[in-house]
């Protein structure tokens, strides 16, 4: 499989806008609140560091095999950015990921998020959907499941792997 460059993808409600450095500054503010890292670790990070983080994520990861994969999350209604969506693609695999600040939690917009990515990876030929949650983190697992990924027995680094295989 080709490798996947990261295009706009729109939902109902949201626009998936490609990763850039000019969302840094708004992006730290909506993932300013300490509590995003409970499950996900680390720490919030200006406005500085996040740009430095998104230019290194734009350059892509240096093996002609491996996609990154990033979008900020646009909900249209608000005109503003919400959250994150990514995805690791290698061959027919890929890793995906969410994460919406704390304002706009609890509206569907993780889901609606995860659901476009998951149609859009589907679209580029990927096959195998991986997801890994920790198992207190009951709303990142009903975003799983409701972009149609399944809990599986696996574990890695003490989360739950979640799985969707595409017919």
């Amino acid at each position: 499989m080709r490798g996947v460059e990261a295009e706009v993808i729109a939902t109902e409600r949201l626009t998936l806008l490609p990763l850039a450095a000019q969302y840094a500054e708004e992006m730290a503010e909506v993932l300013g609140d300490s509590r995003l890292h409970d499950f996900i670790g680390g720490t919030p990070q200006t406005p500085q560091g996040l740009r430095a983080r998104y230019e290194r994520l734009v350059a892509g990861s240096g093996d002609a095999a491996v996609s990154w994969c990033n979008w900020v999350v646009r909900l249209e209604s608000a005109d503003c950015l919400t959250g994150t969506v990514q995805a690791t693609v290698v061959g027919g695999r890929a890793e995906i990921a969410w994460v919406v600040g704390t304002p706009w939690q609890g509206q569907g917009i993780a889901t609606e998020a995860a659901r476009g990515l998951v149609g859009w990876l589907c679209a580029q030929g990927v096959t195998t959907l991986v997801a890994h949650i920790h198992p207190d983190h009951l709303a990142s697992a009903a975003v799983a499941a409701g972009a149609g990924l399944t809990a599986t027995d696996e574990w890695d680094d003490g989360e739950r792997r979640w799985r969707l295989i595409a017919g």
